[in-house]
C-alpha cells in the first residue's frame, strides 16, 4: 500500500501549493483609504510646471538658527536614546511659552511627540476602546478622523457650514446633541485643516462645561494656533479655559508655525494623572524623540517668535492676494478662512473633486487637494495651500481661469 506524501521540503518553489489568498491586514485596516491628497500629488510630481499647493507645508526652509541648534547638537554627540516624555530643557521651553500663551502648564503635564500625527495616536490610544463613539467637527484632515477608526472607535460626523458672508460656521446645538451623554470623546481642530474655520472662545466654553458634566474626553488639535489673521498671533484656545484636571489633550506640533514640517516634532498637554501613562505609549510607539530634533526645538521656542510673526503676516497678505484673485472668476466661490493656511473653494457645476484636481494638474499645471480628502463634506471643494509667494498664486489664479473658459 502507498501512502500520500506532501511535499519535500526541498521541493522547488514551483512544486509547492500555492495558498489559498494573499496574506490581509485586519478589515478596518484593509478598508483604510489611501490619501487622495497623496494621489494628486503623484499624479503631478515629475509633470513640467506644475505649481504645487497640495500640501500643508511653508514653502521657506525651516529658518537657520533653528538648523544650526541641530547642527551643534549633532556635533556634540547628541544621537542616543532620551527619555520618554522629551528632554527637560524642551519641557521646561514649552511649559514657559504656554504659560505666557495661556496659563500655567506645569511641566509634568506635556509630552514630547514624534509629529503631531503621533501626538493625535498617543492621545487617541490612551482614551480610545474598541466601540467607543467619537464625535468630530469636519471637514477635517482624513489622519483625526481615521485614528479613531483604526482602533475601532465609530466617528459621529458634524458638519461645518458656510454662511451667505462666505465665512465657515458651527451648529453648537448640533456638535452637542452629537455629543450627547455617552460618547467617549469630541475632536476638534481650530483652526481647522482644510476650511481655516477657528472655534470662538464662548463655544470653546459651551462644549468644556457640557463635557465636564458627563465626564467626556476634549481632544483639541491646535496645530494651527498661531496662523491666525486678526492681529492676535495666537488663536483661543481649550487651554485658556482648563483645569488641569479636566478631560482633555491638547495637540501640537512645530511644523507650522516654526515652518518644521520635515523634523517631525510634536507635543501633547495632558492631565497629570495621564502623564505616566503617555511615557508607556510613547516608549511602545517611539521611545522617545530624536535629541538633536529636540534641541532645534528649544531654539525655535527660545528665538523664534519673530519668525512666527513674519510668517504669520506674510501668511496673511497671501491669503488676501489669493482670495482677491479667486473672486474676480465667475464660477469660484471660497469661504474666508479665519486661521491656517488653506482656502476651499467650490467651483460651480463641478461635483467630482478628484477628477477635477487630477484635470488641473495635467491641464492647468495647479496641484491641488481635492475636497473628498476631508470626508464626504468635502466633496465639490479643493483646498488651495496658500503658503507659497503671491507671484506663484496670482499665476495660478491666471491658469486656473483659462483652464475654466475652456471648460
Amino acid at each position: 500500500m502507498s501512502i500520500a506524501k506532501g511535499p519535500s521540503p526541498h521541493a522547488s518553489p514551483f512544486e509547492r501549493p500555492l495558498p489559498r489568498e494573499a496574506p490581509r491586514p485586519r478589515e478596518t485596516v484593509a478598508t483604510l483609504e489611501a490619501s487622495r491628497i497623496r494621489e494628486v500629488a503623484n499624479a503631478g510630481m515629475g509633470l513640467p510646471d506644475v505649481i504645487p499647493f497640495w500640501f500643508g507645508e511653508p514653502d521657506a526652509v525651516t529658518p537657520a538658527f533653528i538648523r544650526e541648534a541641530a547642527k551643534a547638537a549633532l556635533d556634540a554627540g547628541d544621537t542616543f536614546y532620551h527619555h520618554n516624555l522629551g528632554i527637560a530643557p524642551l519641557r521646561d521651553a514649552l511649559s514657559a511659552y504656554l504659560g505666557h500663551a495661556h496659563r500655567p502648564v506645569d511641566r509634568d503635564r506635556i509630552v514630547v511627540t514624534s509629529s503631531g500625527v503621533n501626538a493625535l495616536m498617543l492621545a487617541a490610544q490612551a482614551i480610545l476602546s474598541p466601540g467607543d463613539r467619537v464625535a468630530a467637527v469636519v471637514p477635517l484632515w482624513p489622519n483625526v478622523t481615521e485614528i479613531p477608526r483604526i482602533l475601532g472607535a465609530e466617528v459621529a460626523r458634524v458638519p461645518l457650514s458656510l454662511s451667505a458672508d462666505r465665512h465657515w460656521t458651527l451648529d453648537l446645538d448640533r456638535l452637542l446633541d452629537a455629543v450627547g451623554t455617552d460618547a467617549r470623546a469630541v475632536i476638534v481642530n481650530s483652526p481647522n485643516n482644510p476650511t481655516g474655520w477657528t472655534m470662538p472662545r464662548e463655544a470653546m466654553a459651551a462644549l468644556l462645561d457640557h463635557c465636564r458634566r458627563h465626564g467626556i474626553w476634549i481632544v483639541s488639535d491646535e496645530a494651527y494656533e498661531r496662523l491666525v489673521f486678526d492681529g492676535s498671533f495666537q488663536a483661543p484656545s481649550m487651554l485658556d479655559l482648563a483645569e488641569p484636571e479636566d478631560r482633555l489633550i491638547v495637540a501640537n506640533t512645530f511644523s507650522k508655525a516654526w515652518q518644521m514640517t520635515g523634523w517631525r516634532l510634536g507635543w501633547l498637554v495632558v492631565p497629570p494623572s495621564l502623564t505616566a501613562d503617555l511615557a508607556k505609549l510613547v516608549e511602545f510607539n517611539t521611545s522617545c524623540a530624536p535629541g538633536f530634533v529636540q534641541q532645534a526645538a528649544v531654539a525655535a521656542l527660545r528665538d523664534g517668535e519673530p519668525v512666527v510673526r513674519s510668517f504669520v503676516t506674510a501668511l496673511g497678505g497671501r491669503r488676501d492676494a489669493l482670495l482677491a484673485g479667486l473672486s474676480r472668476i465667475d464660477r469660484v466661490s471660497a469661504g474666508i478662512p479665519d486661521g491656517a493656511m488653506y482656502a476651499f473653494l467650490r467651483i460651480d457645476g463641478e461635483r467630482d473633486s478628484l477628477a477635477l484636481a487630477k484635470s488641473l494638474v495635467r491641464e492647468a499645471r495647479i496641484g491641488l487637494a481635492p475636497g473628498i480628502a476631508f470626508g464626504p463634506e468635502g466633496e465639490g471643494f479643493l483646498r488651495w495651500c496658500f503658503a507659497r509667494p503671491i507671484p506663484e498664486l496670482d499665476e495660478a489664479v491666471g491658469r486656473l481661469d483659462a483652464y475654466l473658459r475652456r471648460a
